[in-house]
């Protein structure tokens, strides 16, 4: 019995050591490269989760050892094992040699909680070149240095920020010379001349008669066109929107302005115009002769002759700018000179990367 409390109690104790524990290795891409040529030392922690991981740092083209270069540093990358109750960390040095040698990579020192932890060495031998110095012919300077050739794709954005450029500064001095000057707002307002009701319903009978409705097969398309220059003429003349109501109720409301004789013949072309419309009546074209003259006959029985006035065909009106406009303008500046300076900065950018 003693004997299997002591197991348990040695079995409790190292599984609460390996719980604990933390272990730091490090591992090299390649051992051996040619000078200038890039390797990656990877450096890994495996710890409890929760813990404080402190990585060397090195800074970039810092030396990690005389002769090895550090070109690149990432970011920690985590990965949590066993429910997240353990973790590995790792980090990716990226380093370089411009000098043929035997590196000895010396334990890199990691601190967890503050105590600190080190990986294993590690080793990378750097060789150079071999140049025959016999064949001197196959050995070269450097280059010149070569520009790229010339690209419409690398101009086109200039193009068009120097257009923008040119448009901002033209609106720009617009506006600050509309409010330095402060002159007045011109409007010019077109005047439609005014034309009397009955001769509007006698350009559009001319029109009908041009188009030689009267002698048309299609009767509706000439009584619809026919009633309709009616109905806008008497709304208009009569004061109120005959083109709403029927044609007896047209006739009704015309009873007290009209004598009967008018309305009687009003009354059966809108007869006549109805049938054709919604009852396909057809009609002769004398019918339709009588009926056109009908309507010119009523529009001249009550026609009102208007007194003609030489009216101007436009209106100049000048306005004194308001306080609400003078702000507009100066927020109008405001906004063109900040855009302006985003364009050149941008213009300043692209071309300093093309003559770089």
């Amino acid at each position: 019995m003693n004997y299997k409390i002591l197991i348990t109690c040695l079995l409790f104790c190292l599984s609460q050591v390996s719980h604990g524990q933390v272990t730091v290795e490090a591992t090299i891409d390649s051992t051996q490269i040619l000078i200038g040529q890039q390797v990656n030392i990877r450096l890994e922690v495996s710890a409890d989760a929760g813990k404080s991981v402190e990585f060397p740092q090195y800074d970039s083209l810092s030396q990690m050892l005389p002769g090895l270069e550090v070109l690149n540093t990432t970011d920690p990358d985590t990965q949590y094992l066993n429910d997240s109750k353990r973790m590995i960390l790792s980090r990716t040095y990226l380093v370089t040699s411009f000098d043929s040698s035997l590196y000895y990579i010396p334990p890199m020192q990691v601190k967890v909680d503050g105590h600190e932890y080190e990986s294993n060495h590690l080793a990378l031998k750097v060789l150079t070149m071999d140049i025959d110095t016999l064949a001197v012919d196959s050995i070269f300077p450097f280059k010149a240095e070569m520009r790229p050739a010339f690209s419409w794709d690398d101009w086109r954005p200039v193009i068009w920020l120097v257009v923008a450029l040119l448009l901002l500064l033209a609106v720009l001095v617009y506006v600050l010379v509309r409010l330095i000057t402060n002159k007045p707002i011109i409007r010019r307002i077109r005047l439609r001349q005014h034309v009397a009701p009955h001769k509007v319903a006698m350009q559009k009978i001319e029109q009908i008669k041009e188009n030689k409705l009267v002698q048309s097969e299609d009767s509706k398309e000439y009584y619809t066109q026919l009633t309709d220059t009616l109905r806008q003429y008497i709304s208009d003349r009569f004061g109120f929107n005959a083109m709403e109501l029927t044609s007896a109720e047209i006739i009704e409301r015309l009873q007290a302005d009209n004598d009967e004789e008018a309305l009687r013949e009003l009354r059966e072309l809108f007869q006549t115009a109805d049938l054709v419309k919604f009852a396909k009546y057809t009609t002769l074209i004398n019918e339709n002769d009588r009926n056109l003259v009908t309507a010119v006959d009523y529009i001249n029985q009550t026609k009102i002759e208007e007194e003609v006035k030489p009216q101007p065909a436009e209106i100049v009106v000048e306005e004194r700018r308001s306080k609400v406009a003078k702000a507009v303008l100066i927020s109008s500046i405001v906004v063109a000179a900040i855009a302006a300076v985003v364009v050149v900065v941008l213009l300043v950018r692209r071309l300093y990367y093309l003559f770089i």
